[in-house]
């Protein structure tokens, strides 16, 4: 016979699927950075994208300046200036904020850019004049990878890497990377010093820190390094 004074409560329990732990970078990909010449490869490749010149120059800059996903996007033409070819880099994650040369390459690249895109305060758009997101940006670094075969699994934050080791490779030692990345605490930036050679004093890497250039030799970037 029922029971009129109980209730029928239907479970709370929600079936879903199980999510599988995600994998650690070393199970994932070989290296955390490109080479200079994979970068140029994925320069190459982007340029072929339908907003060609946006693309490869956001890869560009992101490379010469160590510049993350988000901080590539939020870029200000306020931030270039143009007389004096520098670039003021602001950092998240709070950063040290720093004032970069320009390159020839990046001048040229940027003005052109300037010209031919929409008129906005930040330099990369969409084609109807907003801002560009980090994760797009990600996106579309990912493709580029993939369409370069390059045998790893790319993604944005490698090309911040790169810049690191290639100039940790030229001989800047471990306080001049600091300063140019930006890197809050010293700790992340003893990775890319750990296995480079020896680049002499603190204060004769930072006397001509202004100088680090990079060089465009046969369609490949290349190291210029420290000059006198």
């Amino acid at each position: 016979m029922d029971n009129p004074s109980v209730a029928i409560i239907a479970p709370a329990t929600v079936n879903r699927t199980v999510r599988q732990p995600r994998q650690p970078n070393a199970a994932l990909r070989t290296r955390e950075h490109l080479t200079l010449g994979e970068v140029e490869r994925l320069i190459e490749i982007a340029s072929g994208n339908r907003q060609g010149q946006r693309d490869s120059l956001m890869l560009l800059l992101a490379f010469r300046h160590g510049l993350r996903a988000a901080e590539v996007c939020d870029l200000r033409w306020e931030q270039i200036d143009f007389a004096t070819a520098t670039l003021h880099v602001r950092r998240i994650k709070h950063g040290t904020p720093a004032t970069h040369p320009l390159t020839g390459r990046e001048m040229r690249a940027l003005r052109k850019h300037q010209r031919e895109s929409a008129r906005s305060a930040f330099v990369f758009v969409s084609e109807r004049g907003a801002p560009l997101s980090a994760p797009g940006f990600s996106r579309m670094v990912e493709r580029a990878g993939r369409a370069a075969k390059l045998g790893i699994k790319v993604h944005a934050h490698m090309l911040r890497h790169a810049c690191g080791y290639a100039l940790a490779n030229a001989g800047h030692d471990t306080r001049a990377l600091q300063a140019y990345l930006g890197h809050a605490n010293i700790q992340n930036t003893t990775r890319y010093t750990a296995l480079a050679p020896s680049a002499g004093s603190v204060c004769e890497v930072l006397a001509r820190l202004r100088n680090i250039d990079l060089n465009y030799h046969s369609g490949d970037i290349g190291l210029r390094g420290l000059t006198k």
